[in-house]
């Protein structure tokens, strides 16, 4: 039982990290000269004035919608694994795991759902840039947490507190 706890909670800190980075790392996207771009904001360099120039990336209302889905995400992860870990020390035992289940159910729908959003309107949120690039490595996190969450959320809710 003790490997298995420990197993759940190994998965559960690798989904919150895979989140954290993918929410607040700058690679979403990646213009052909390896220049990235981020959920946040654009910056590049300028060799003239030996300075980053940064602007916002929010123009468009899916966007919006993408940062608010990754940070909800990101919340959703971070309650379900308080609510787990007070669960374990609360719960009487044979009692399931329900509510942190449906919690990380939740942050898979997000991550999943900001991720599909971006892969469908990458070429809007991009239309002022160079032609050409690609999908960052945050955008590859975002899509590897989402079925590792979803293994996650059914764990939580078939798990039953054993002593």
């Amino acid at each position: 039982m003790s490997f298995l706890l420990f197993a759940v909670t190994a998965l559960h800190v690798l989904i919150l990290v895979l989140l954290f980075v993918a929410t607040l790392d700058k690679s979403w996207w990646v213009l052909p000269d390896e220049e990235t771009v981020n959920l946040w904001y654009d910056c590049l360099y300028d060799n003239t004035t030996q300075s980053w120039i940064c602007a916002s990336v929010a123009d468009s209302p899916w966007l919006h919608t993408v940062q608010g889905l990754m940070v909800l995400a990101l919340l959703f992860s971070s309650f379900a694994f308080v609510l787990f870990m007070y669960q374990l020390y609360t719960m009487e035992r044979g009692g399931l795991f329900y509510a942190t289940g449906i919690c990380q159910l939740l942050a898979c729908i997000s991550v999943f759902t900001a991720a599909l959003i971006y892969a469908i309107h990458v070429g809007e949120f991009h239309q002022n840039r160079q032609q050409g690039g690609s999908f960052g490595y945050c955008f590859v996190l975002a899509w590897l947490a989402f079925p590792l969450a979803l293994l996650s959320g059914v764990m939580y809710i078939h798990l039953r507190k054993r002593e």
